[in-house]
């Protein structure tokens, strides 16, 4: 892929993961994760590593136990949510396609309009503003802008985004850890005016303790990413008033599961949430779509993964973009797969 820039580091590359789980039913289920080290501490040789643990652990059991399945894959090890959200994704391909309905159906939601923001990575001022304004230029209502390297210079970046963009278009930020509990407050503070409607997680996750005071400090509001990966998380942050919003991730959740009792969680106690992703093709985007359609509190997309510059789709069906809006059609389950000629390039286990 183009090389993509945020606070933690450069990614040049999507290390992907996609898996198939058989059954004896005549059919398969799909998963597929990204792992994002600077990130969850998962690479793609740990996930095919573990992937090839979790399969020998699953031969011969019953597919459509989910939460048996996933309670295996737990008390084999701590972590690893990002292998672990394929094989969750696989399930529950496998139980929509048992029961022949598309995943979102299966889940109990229903189709809904789905606009995705479009990321801008981080560059100096003048090429975040040109890139902003050829988002605009392309039909982007939302953008989300990546920060955390230098809290005066992301003053500068969002200011000219700003004024590139003007004022008709939303813009949201996100630090991915990069400020101290000084610097959070400085760029917050500062960044006020621009009418930014959303901060994701300002500091390293070791600053917890200070979130609730940068709550009261800060004219923006914040939303958890790194400090929730699963609805204990959730919960802490929440009951400790550290959070505005949300950031939902398979990734970090370990996949469907427990995203569902993270936003059941959020939703009881007003906290909105947010769907978004590592660097997942259109394969894990299709299942994202079909969770999003069944949780009503994901009131935010970020959902532009495969617009960050993939230079290729190995995905056949699936989600499809019209502009920066999500659709999928009704095929049972997920209703992706890979492209076959794409898997023969690949490494396999």
């Amino acid at each position: 892929m183009e090389p993509f820039t945020i606070a933690t580091g450069t990614m040049d590359h999507a290390q992907n993961v996609f898996i198939r789980v058989h059954t004896d039913a005549g059919f398969y289920g799909v998963g597929e994760c990204s792992a994002f080290p600077m990130i969850v501490g998962e690479t793609q040789d740990t996930c095919l590593i573990m992937a090839l643990e979790f399969a020998r652990l699953w031969k011969g059991k019953e597919a459509l136990d989910i939460p048996g399945r996933l309670q295996q894959l737990h008390s084999f090890t701590a972590g690893n949510t990002t292998i672990k959200s394929a094989f969750d994704m696989a399930l529950y391909d496998i139980a929509a396609k048992n029961a022949g309905l598309p995943l979102y159906k299966f889940l109990g939601g229903e189709k809904r309009v789905v606009e995705s923001d479009i990321t801008i990575g981080i560059a100096n001022p003048e090429i975040m503003a040109e890139k902003a304004l050829a988002f605009k230029q392309s039909g982007a209502n939302i953008l989300k802008v990546k920060l955390g390297k230098n809290a005066t210079e992301d003053v500068q970046r969002i200011k000219q985004i700003r004024e590139a963009v003007g004022q008709d278009l939303k813009i949201r930020i996100d630090a991915n850890q990069g400020w101290d509990f000084d610097d959070a407050v400085f760029a917050l503070q500062a960044l006020g005016k621009y009418d930014i409607e959303f901060c994701e997680q300002p500091m390293r996750t070791w600053y917890d303790d200070r979130l609730p005071n940068l709550m009261q400090l800060s004219p923006v509001k914040i939303m958890a990413d790194e400090s929730v990966y699963n609805h204990h998380d959730a919960r802490k942050q929440i009951n400790s008033k550290s959070c505005h919003y949300i950031n939902i991730k398979m990734a970090k959740s370990g996949g469907i599961y427990e995203a569902k009792q993270i936003h059941d969680l959020a939703a009881e106690k007003g906290i909105a949430c947010m769907m978004g992703g590592m660097l997942e093709s259109r394969i894990a985007l299709s299942a994202k779509l079909h969770f999003v359609y069944a949780s009503p509190n994901i009131k935010f997309y970020d959902m532009d993964t495969c617009m960050l510059g993939h230079l290729e789709d190995p995905c056949i069906g699936g989600v499809t973009y019209d502009g920066y809006k999500l659709n999928i059609g009704d095929a049972p389950g997920i209703g992706a797969n890979a492209d076959e000629a794409f898997l023969a390039k690949c490494d396999r286990n």
